[in-house]
């Protein structure tokens, strides 16, 4: 993480992730904000983020430029390219902005992206109104800090703005954080309440317990508990001035429990996906088909803003391919094929081709040849 030496002689440094630097640049405080760190602590926001940016990395940005079409496959020199392309999605998906450094050589080609964590990028508008200039501080200590770089030198994908500018976008983590709030808080309530039913696991009635007093009390508690564990399996013995009378968990500790289903709703509304792709229950009157048709809507409307800085940035006709990501075995889009060959709208040799091109079936896959009559007869004959 980036770390500024303000004085060199008492060698003191802000860190550009802390809360507290957060806070002082905004004016906020901690409880109006939710860092990344915190929202992947978060086992719902972990799973949707996990499988958003892994199927977002799936998705083909295909190009007319072979060059450029191998260059967006693998853009970077530190990780291979699907760790690339996810990192960069779960940084927008978390912070509503993601960021690359476009390192060209003299004549203006790609070499490689470095992608960048938002602390590292201040984005603002030129003077004369036209564009934007970014300062990057890299971490590399040969590079430093970088200022008034033109916009076209960036990869700046960026999510709903809260104005026309559309300078950075809107983390959609700032709308969950009251529900993230109230999930911690409800969390530590049952955590609580668990604690203090394994702590207490029953009552002991003593008849007349007003005669004894506090050191004996606590000397019948512990003579009974040790009762217990001698007894194993045994039975428990009492005599009639005593009575036990285990405790149970309260049905109120048990809605707290049941609160997860809740903010799981509320983080999938959020991201605007099915809120079954998170707390497995799908909606009953939805089949398979319906749910992967929400949740490709769902995804395309991630797919725009980034096919759109690419089409901006590169001077190309960038064309999503997100089949790999809604289809991963394309058993569905073979089924689709099939249904068009039954309906004459293709014929099999057309296909066979696309399934081909594809990758479903082998390239090497031996042309059909079917059978004439009587040539399985006479083929059983032989054999025998």
């Amino acid at each position: 993480m980036p770390v500024f030496n303000f004085n060199t002689d008492s060698r003191q440094s802000v860190d550009l992730d802390s809360a507290d630097f957060i806070n002082y640049l905004t004016g906020g405080n901690n409880a109006e904000y939710v860092t990344a760190d915190q929202a992947l602590q978060n086992s719902d926001l972990y799973s949707l983020i996990s499988q958003l940016s892994a199927d977002l990395a799936l998705v083909v940005f295909r190009t007319p430029s072979q060059r450029m079409q191998n260059f967006l496959a693998n853009p970077s020199t530190d990780t291979n390219g699907f760790s690339f392309w996810q990192g960069m999605f779960a940084q927008l998906l978390l912070d509503g902005n993601a960021y690359a450094y476009r390192w060209q050589n003299d004549n203006g080609v790609d070499l490689y992206w470095e992608g960048l964590r938002p602390s590292q990028v201040n984005v603002y508008k030129n003077l004369d109104g036209q564009g934007l200039l970014y300062d990057v501080d890299f971490d590399e200590p040969n590079i430093g800090a970088m200022n008034n770089i033109p916009q076209g030198d960036m990869i700046h994908f960026r999510l709903m703005s809260k104005n026309s500018i559309g300078i950075k976008g809107y983390s959609p983590l700032r709308a969950l954080t009251d529900e993230l709030a109230i999930k911690n808080k409800s969390n530590d309530l049952t955590k609580n309440a668990l604690d203090q039913s394994v702590m207490a696991p029953g009552i002991l009635t003593i008849q007349g317990g007003g005669l004894l007093d506090e050191n004996k009390k606590a000397a019948r508690s512990r003579a009974f508990v040790r009762q217990q564990k001698n007894a194993a399996n045994g039975p428990i013995v009492l005599d009639d001035l005593e009575t036990y009378q285990p405790l149970e968990i309260k049905s109120d500790v048990a809605k707290l429990l049941a609160q997860v289903d809740w903010t799981s709703r509320q983080v999938a509304k959020v991201y605007g996906l099915p809120d079954s792709y998170l707390n497995g229950v799908g909606d009953q009157q939805s089949n398979l088909d319906q749910e992967n048709n929400q949740y490709a809507k769902a995804l395309k409307r991630y797919v725009g803003p980034i096919v759109s800085e690419l089409n901006s940035k590169l001077n190309t006709t960038v064309t999503p391919d997100m089949r790999p990501s809604v289809d991963a075995v394309g058993d569905s889009y073979a089924g689709k094929i099939s249904s068009m060959v039954q309906n004459g709208t293709i014929s099999a040799n057309q296909a066979q081709f696309i399934l081909k091109r594809l990758g479903y079936f082998p390239q090497d896959l031996p042309p059909y040849q079917p059978q004439k009559e009587g040539e399985s007869d006479a083929n059983n004959s032989n054999e025998r």
